[in-house]
């Protein structure tokens, strides 16, 4: 889970590791200690998880302004507390179950839904985002002057968690209030709230994408990163000059699935 790795601030006189240092900073430590906290709730801080998942819709850059905190106190950038993603995790059910209601649909369909949006829409996307991220941020991004410095894959998969969760608010719990009445009308209102929704939730994951690489200092040209709020716009128009409806063709397709 350790997004940085610099060989020399941890190094002995020699310029070696000592084994022990080692081993407590390898990534597979790392992983082994954030998935065995998984199942000791108690050592769970939700209360600090529950203000980070205010703070990402307020002020995103005070959340990783304590990934700095974090890296200065603990050596590593991503999140050690797996709280946030049980919190998310519960979150991402209830709001499923929500949407399946909404929808009107069964108790077993509300079930496939709920798998097809935790494993595919959260994990499986999620995965595929921040591969992506990680190798682009490796290969494009790192400061010339600072090879010794990589961001590791946890740490692209904690800011993915981290802009999916207003994506998921706005798409899954706001919206879900406005679509049997306004949004999947066929009016041009209708289309008009639901996409812009859809660019809110899209332009808020773009942005707290951004401030989650620009906040690592060995990174350089993280502004590209903001680049696809021109396509995102776009596309927004487009959809509206022609009438495009991104809600009701996302609900046509959940249903479509979960037959």
């Amino acid at each position: 889970m350790l997004p940085t790795t610099s060989v020399n601030s941890r190094s002995q006189g020699n310029g070696a590791l000592s084994s022990r240092d080692a081993a407590r900073h390898t990534a597979g430590a790392k992983r082994y200690k954030y998935l065995r906290r998984l199942f000791h709730f108690r050592q769970m801080d939700f209360e600090f998880a529950l203000w980070q998942m205010l703070y990402l819709f307020t002020s995103p850059q005070r959340v990783y302004r304590n990934f700095h905190y974090r890296k200065q106190t603990k050596d590593q950038w991503a999140r050690d507390d797996p709280a946030f993603l049980v919190l998310l995790s519960i979150w991402l059910c209830v709001s499923t179950v929500g949407f399946g209601f909404v929808l009107d649909m069964g108790f077993f369909e509300t079930i496939k839904l709920l798998l097809w949006v935790v494993f595919i829409d959260c994990v499986g996307v999620g995965l595929l985002i921040a591969t992506l991220m990680w190798f682009i941020s490796n290969k494009y991004l790192v400061k010339q002057q600072n090879r010794d410095y990589d961001v590791e894959w946890g740490y692209a998969f904690d800011v993915h968690l981290n802009a999916f969760y207003p994506l998921l608010v706005i798409l899954h719990f706001i919206q879900l209030f406005f679509i049997n009445y306004v949004i999947i009308s066929d009016s041009v209102i209708g289309y008009f709230v639901g996409n812009t929704l859809w660019l809110i939730a899209i332009g808020y994951y773009i942005y707290v994408t951004f401030l989650g690489y620009s906040a690592l200092p060995f990174l350089k040209n993280t502004a590209v990163l903001l680049y696809p709020f021109a396509l995102l716009i776009m596309l927004y128009l487009i959809s509206l000059a022609c009438g495009w409806n991104f809600t009701k063709m996302l609900c046509s397709f959940y249903k479509y699935r979960v037959k």
